[in-house]
């Protein structure tokens, strides 16, 4: 099994950027697994997935995988980083999933990181830091986001959070909380 380390923060803080520099000081091959969905039609879209592959070396592998997460991160070796940005993204590709689909992909998804070889490196934005969204789909995806980043948290070995300008290790600074009881 390898390290599980997670980047969380707002929108524009730098998390993906600080994910891109944790895998190079890693020293391993990298695998960039890329969850959005390209759109020809949406100019701004595009720029912004330009922006980010412009950022990466020609050395990285990199994988779009908008959907079938799990998968996609079997057969990796332990001379490998997977970096997966974002899973906000990956949430948001699969609010069409009823809540039992979702459970189970999300359960499915959670059991199987610690089989994964590789080092795993996770970017996911925080959601709920401002008012309840005004409609079902926004809270649906706050509510699904919001639990995978705490799971998420709970089992991986550094939790860092990007904002303000600055990377705060949450692993040191932090306290857990206790598990969600069901």
């Amino acid at each position: 099994m390898g390290k599980i380390i997670l980047v969380t923060g707002p929108a524009r803080s730098g998390k993906s950027e600080w994910a891109e520099n944790l895998a190079l000081e890693s020293g391993k091959k990298v695998v960039y697994i890329a969850t959005a969905n390209e759109n020809p039609h949406d100019l701004e879209w595009q720029q912004r997935i330009e922006k980010h592959q412009q950022r990466r070396p020609e050395t990285w592998i990199t994988i779009c995988v908008p959907r079938e997460l799990t998968g996609s991160l079997k057969n990796q070796t332990a001379d490998t980083c997977i970096l997966i940005d974002s899973l906000g993204t990956w949430v948001a590709n699969c609010l069409e999933q009823d809540d039992l689909i979702w459970e189970k992909t999300l359960g499915e998804f959670l059991a199987d990181l610690p089989l994964v070889d590789g080092d795993l490196l996770f970017v996911a934005e925080e959601t709920g830091w401002g008012v309840v969204p005004a409609y079902p789909t926004g809270r649906k995806f706050r509510d699904r986001l919001g639990g995978l980043v705490r799971q998420l948290g709970r089992i991986s070995h550094t939790v860092y959070l990007v904002t303000g300008g600055y990377v705060l290790n949450l692993s040191i600074l932090g306290v857990a909380l206790p598990p969600v009881k069901s």
